[in-house]
């Protein structure tokens, strides 16, 4: 399974008044992540993939440890876990080598922006997401 990865730099605003990243930002690291994987990944010169919109419908966060203020950026790994007809699901982990911050995973809803309405995953961006879908996903699949 490929993974997305990002490399995502802190901001001195980031810390909270006891000096780590305060749990909202993490937030801002997921979206920055979510939309270079969706976006400036998105396949084929010129496709529309991923362009007419998208909504979160959930984010599920799991805090493991406090991070600091630092200069060198911290990694967002990256992946897919779902892919259904109308909505795909993002995992990620906030981590540097040795250790890791969040898990997390974000329910993304494709949109159609000027119908105002949720739209079906085309076949190109589903095949785009299946080369980042989590490898047990893929065997439960195929079984």
């Amino acid at each position: 399974m490929a993974r997305h990865i990002y490399s995502c730099p802190l901001r001195w605003s980031d810390m909270d008044a006891f000096g780590h990243v305060n749990n909202v930002v993490f937030l801002r690291y997921l979206e920055e992540a979510r939309i270079d994987f969706m976006f400036r990944l998105a396949p084929g010169n010129g496709s529309p993939s991923f362009s007419g919109g998208s909504v979160v419908a959930r984010h599920e966060i799991d805090y493991v440890r406090p991070l600091v203020h630092r200069h060198e950026p911290v990694t967002v790994e990256s992946w897919v876990t779902k892919v259904g007809a109308a909505s795909l699901t993002i995992a990620y982990e906030i981590k540097d080598p040795d250790q890791v911050y969040v898990r997390a995973s974000t329910v993304v809803v494709p949109y159609d922006l000027a119908a105002g309405r949720p739209r079906r995953i085309t076949a190109e961006e589903k095949s785009f997401l299946q080369e980042y879908l989590d490898e047990d996903v893929k065997d439960a699949l195929a079984a």
